[in-house]
């Protein structure tokens, strides 16, 4: 029964009804069972509340295995973080029954009962003699019979029982958790298989033996041997139909490598769409991938096919996948798994064949472990993962694809210009924390505003403190990325001592308190301007004063001065 005394009692408050206590009770276990978490927990957790609710002593969870035998028995009260639970006792010829009849089972006393057992009597009884009462249901999943729930109470004598009522509660509850139970047997047997062929298609490439040419393809640039070993895993992977999902720092070429998976695979001859996720708000996203019928929406005078059936025997290529929300995670996993979809304002179901290629640069394990992105998402396009690799990672391709970067340009603007030893140092000499991208803009800007016949050192902008992409270095050691090398700011050799030679009154004060002895003389063996040499030196910080400090052999009260007096504005990240 509710755990209610049902009898208004004079001069206490009308207690709650009995289904408003149901209702409060099936609300507060649904938000258990939707919760992420290990089954086990799931389970007596819904154990722990369900005493709230009820009448009981104790509970159990019995869920059955393939072979109808007890796979998981959990009891309330059982915890994740404790070792060596005792498993606990069930009555089996009552259980058995309950599984057998797919009927509830209600015993108001298990001492005069033929389904129990003396030992099964010793187990439930209590120390006082009193009566004990048993009620079990069903836990059904799929139409099928997958456990039980029961719970055990004391008769005392005073309390009135409506077995009825608890029966429907306990039923509703069942049925709550078997529907959890097939999403998480569902979910489990999906990741499984996934796995598996993950596991298939890794054994290929790692007893695969290189052919003996080179794997290229069309718009590939690069010879380093990262490159090399990446296509050759395109051309294993692209023969199967394994959705293949892109990692990567943006600029890497994720598009590039996409495209490349197509051309190697069986559905080359099928068309190749791309969609940019995170270009698209969610209710235009939906139209452009499932397609919309006529007056779905406010402006949909023609019915219109979408990038799904587009893509149909070809490959759709889904960039930034990991930017979409939640709600579409959900509709998108449908079409993953089912390969059909209805269009928006349509009923008639559609079935593609699809080869899935996504992209992403975010880390979409840690956006799982935040529910940030479905797990069952996850699995499904993350069945060969591949890592796209830096630019800074193969420096040695940088020579090949500024040249064909700096030939696209001469062609389009007809000009001739090349590269000195000078300039192609430079390049290599980067970062590029942009990737095959910023090296690019950086070849294209460069060669707009050049003047000689050929590209010099002195003509890139990160020779003059221009470069505006050297802001994407913020957060990163000194020692993480090497330096540009420039013939317009050398070096230093020596700290440079920065004390402003006048400070206001109150200043001073300050000053001279901190700086305690006097300091050296100021060294500029390049002839740079002190002012020059202190903003390299923030650059070169990330504008973070006390890193800026250290280099120069300064307090980071003294830089503050120095920053000040030369009318430094800081930059803020």
């Amino acid at each position: 029964m509710l755990a209610t005394d049902l009898h208004n009692k004079a001069g206490r408050p009308e207690p709650p009804a009995l289904s408003e206590i149901a209702l409060t009770g099936v609300y507060e276990i649904s938000k258990i069972l939707t919760s992420p978490a290990r089954l086990e927990v799931t389970l007596a957790n819904v154990l722990n509340l369900l005493s709230s609710f009820m009448q009981m002593r104790d509970g159990i969870i019995s869920l059955l295995d393939d072979d109808s035998l007890p796979e998981i028995v959990v009891g309330a009260g059982w915890r994740e973080d404790v070792e060596g639970h005792p498993r606990p006792r069930i009555p089996e010829k009552a259980v058995g029954q309950i599984i057998a009849t797919s009927m509830p089972l209600v015993v108001q006393n298990i001492a005069t009962h033929s389904l129990f057992d003396p030992a099964d009597v010793e187990s439930l009884s209590s120390d006082d003699g009193a009566t004990v009462s048993f009620i079990g249901v069903p836990i059904r999943a799929g139409g099928k019979v997958v456990g039980t729930l029961t719970i055990d109470r004391i008769w005392d004598g005073q309390s009135m029982f409506r077995f009825d009522s608890d029966v429907r509660f306990l039923a509703m509850i069942a049925n709550l958790v078997g529907q959890t139970i097939q999403l998480h047997r569902v979910v489990a047997r999906d990741r499984e298989r996934l796995m598996a062929e993950s596991h298939r298609l890794q054994k290929e490439l790692s007893e695969f033996k290189p052919p003996s040419e080179s794997v290229r393809a069309d718009g590939s640039l690069g010879e380093s041997k990262v490159i090399s070993s990446l296509l050759e895993k395109i051309a294993i992977v692209a023969k199967s139909h394994a959705p293949v999902h892109l990692r990567g720092e943006s600029g890497t070429g994720k598009e590039l490598f996409a495209r490349a998976i197509h051309d190697l695979s069986p559905c080359a001859k099928g068309p190749f769409i791309k969609v940019n996720c995170a270009a698209l708000p969610e209710s235009v996203l939906e139209s452009e991938l499932f397609g919309h019928e006529k007056g779905a929406f406010t402006g949909a005078i023609n019915a219109r096919k979408g990038r799904f059936e587009m893509a149909d025997k070809g490959t759709l290529f889904l960039d930034e996948i990991g930017e979409i929300s939640a709600s579409f995670q959900a509709k998108l996993l449908r079409v993953l798994q089912e390969g059909e979809f209805e269009r928006v304002g349509g009923t008639k179901t559609i079935k593609v064949n699809v080869r899935l290629v996504t992209a992403t640069n975010r880390n979409l394990e840690d956006a799982v472990a935040k529910n940030d992105f479905r797990a069952d998402l996850y699995y499904r396009i993350s069945v060969v993962p591949m890592m796209l690799p830096a630019l800074r990672e193969r420096k040695g391709d940088i020579p090949v694809l500024a040249s064909e970067f700096l030939k696209r340009f001469n062609t389009q603007n007809k000009r001739s210009l090349t590269f000195t030893e000078g300039a192609m140092n430079v390049l290599t000499g980067c970062y590029f924390p942009g990737n095959v991208r910023e090296l690019d803009n950086c070849v294209q800007r460069t060669a707009t505003l050049a003047t000689g016949k050929s590209i010099v050192a002195d003509d890139f902008a990160c020779q003059h403190n221009q470069c505006l992409s050297a802001m994407l270095w913020k957060g990163r050691e000194h020692s993480e990325r090497p330096q540009r090398p420039s013939a317009a700011r050398p070096q230093l050799t020596v700290p440079l001592p920065v004390i402003p030679r006048r400070v206001e009154a109150d200043v001073q004060k300050s000053a001279d308190a901190d700086a305690g002895a006097a300091m050296p003389e100021v060294i500029d063996p390049a002839s740079m301007t002190e002012r020059d040499r202190l903003i390299d030196a923030m650059d070169r910080c990330g504008w973070v004063q006390a890193k800026a400090a250290r280099i120069l052999g300064l307090t980071p009260r003294q830089i503050g001065y120095a920053l000040k007096k030369h009318d430094i504005e800081i930059k803020r990240f």
